[in-house]
């Protein structure tokens, strides 16, 4: 069994609602409310749900970059909020993430060569003089081409983009990286290369990737285990091939009914989820699918289920699963 390299327990993540003349607090956006899993070196987690689930609030808040209201994230060990300023300094260099949007996230001043080395100088890793071919090594292993250095932002396509915020990740020889949403911008063929380039980094490098995503054809084939998420919460977590082929609750099996074939002579049963995803502001008590499961019972609107492991680590959060 591979090593634990990230290990989240009971996380919390809210945001403060405030209003009134002296802006007092009257309630919380409960955005990511108590999850755990443990993610072992050199595989892939991926995270998926609907949009307002908390996927990226979770990954933002594993690097430190969102506040953590309770709970503990631990890399390698290290409970990463406990750290301090020049502490969790030094471990950012192992922890990056590529955001969604590759254009928003460069300075459209700035050659991308620039923009990739900064943080290579920032953290003392390279001097001026190797900076340059520290950066267009990355850029070569991200499938550019080492005169992309000299090039700004919006000569480059959205694929090219997309493997310069790879690219700036690469460089600093991360042993952990956060891929949020990194293909759900791009036309289908240049997603399938994109797809391919981190499936061979990670295998190059022993990286270990947490995917967030809502596309499961995707998932389907980048992941080795699964965890689907629903208003804050983890309602199932299981291995790749496990969960697409023994969906357990509800949730996960109407996201799957929505997932395209590539086979048209083959069908597959449509579930249809009635009404929208409550406010993660006043989320329903009980279980929190409650209002849009065709399932639901008496119990489900009182008593919140707790994830159970239905076996070989299969574990979901629904009182009438299996």
């Amino acid at each position: 069994m591979n090593e634990t390299l990230l290990e989240v327990s009971h996380l919390k993540t809210y945001f403060p609602i405030r209003a009134g003349l002296f802006r007092r607090v009257v309630g919380h956006v409960k955005a990511v409310d108590d999850i755990s899993f443990v993610l072992p070196k050199g595989r892939t987690l991926s995270v998926v749900g609907e949009s307002g689930s908390g996927k990226t609030t979770v990954g933002r808040t594993i690097l430190r970059l969102t506040d953590i209201t309770d709970g503990e994230v631990k890399f390698k060990g290290v409970n990463i909020h406990k750290l301090k300023k020049h502490e969790l300094r030094k471990l950012r260099p192992k922890m990056q993430m590529v955001f969604q949007d590759p254009y928003s996230s460069l300075n459209p001043r700035m050659k991308v060569g620039t923009a990739i080395g900064e943080a290579l100088l920032e953290h003392g890793l390279a001097t001026k003089q190797d900076v340059r071919e520290k950066v267009e090594g990355a850029l070569v292993k991200s499938g550019l081409e080492a005169v992309h250095y000299d090039r700004y932002p919006h000569e480059f396509s959205g694929g090219q983009r997309q493997r310069v915020g790879i690219a700036r990740a690469l460089v600093l020889n991360p042993e952990f990286m956060i891929l949020d949403e990194p293909v759900s911008a791009l036309d289908v063929s240049i997603q399938a290369q994109i797809l391919n380039l981190l499936v061979d980094l990670r295998e190059q490098m022993g990286l270990t990737y947490l995917f967030i995503s809502h596309d499961l054809s995707v998932v389907e084939y980048i992941s080795d285990d699964v965890a689907v998420m629903y208003l804050g919460t983890i309602v199932e977590h299981a291995g790749r091939d496990e969960l697409f082929d023994h969906p357990l609750h509800p949730y996960t099996q109407a996201l799957l009914s929505a997932a395209p074939i590539p086979d048209p002579t083959l069908k597959r049963e449509r579930i249809i989820l009635k009404g929208d995803i409550p406010s993660p502001a006043n989320p329903p008590r009980g279980c929190r699918f409650h209002t849009r499961c065709p399932y639901a019972e008496a119990r489900c609107r009182e008593e919140v289920p707790q994830l159970r492991d239905m076996g070989g680590g299969h574990l979901v959060a629904c009182h009438f699963a299996g």
